[in-house]
């Protein structure tokens, strides 16, 4: 999971929200909603960091706060987020994300910055997600399920891709550095999947450095 800033509104879901009895059932351009929150999420889940695409085979529209028992937040646009599939047709001990979640709570929202996702969260070596709140850290498994046997496989696996580039490459701290602003999407681009598994290990590797090297 990575902090989301969200951004402007798209102007349809502005002007649907001035008509009479709008709601979320009768928004009729979704297209526009799926691609603004593609976009701000640079093309990732909002839960487990999987590439998403803006069309509904690809992504869910998530209600961090539920239709069924927040109504009153079903077009609040700091509200909607972009989600994966989340295993949905499959078996439930697959299912993760909005699929897993449903009408649950969850403590932290990754849009709140207020709330800051990334500084409650671990990324442990063997692929697992923690976290240092003890609630938060239930609901990551129990409601959310992002450590799924699959999920924590593939955490893993581009974790130790990184590492055996390192070791191949030698890198210097200013090769660190900038394989971390890659990672975290200084540049401005779409993320990678899970990329903050990434940065949370470099950033560890960068906080072991002098200080004068870090700029």
């Amino acid at each position: 999971m990575k902090n989301i800033q969200k951004q402007k509104e798209p102007k349809s879901l502005t002007q649907h929200r001035c008509n009479t009895n709008a709601n979320y059932a009768n928004y009729v351009k979704k297209d526009d909603l799926r691609d603004s929150l593609v976009n701000e999420q640079r093309g990732i889940c909002c839960y487990c960091m999987q590439r998403i695409k803006p069309n509904s085979e690809d992504m869910k529209i998530e209600h961090w706060h539920s239709q069924d028992l927040y109504p009153d937040r079903q077009i609040d646009y700091s509200n909607l987020l972009g989600a994966c599939l989340g295993g949905e047709g499959q078996v439930a001990k697959m299912h993760h994300c909005d699929t897993k979640k449903g009408n649950l709570d969850l403590t932290y929202s990754p849009a709140n910055p207020l709330h800051d996702v990334e500084g409650s969260l671990d990324f442990l070596g063997d692929g697992t997600i923690k976290s240092i709140d003890a609630q938060f850290d239930r609901e990551i498994n129990t409601v959310l399920n992002l450590n799924q046997s699959l999920l924590v496989k593939n955490r893993k696996a581009f974790l130790e891709a990184l590492r055996q580039g390192l070791i191949q490459k030698k890198p210097s701290n200013a090769d660190i550095l900038r394989e971390l602003k890659k990672w975290n999407g200084d540049n401005g681009e779409d993320l990678e999947p899970f990329c903050q598994v990434i940065v949370y290990y470099l950033r560890k590797k960068v906080n072991r450095m002098p200080p004068k090297t870090i700029k």
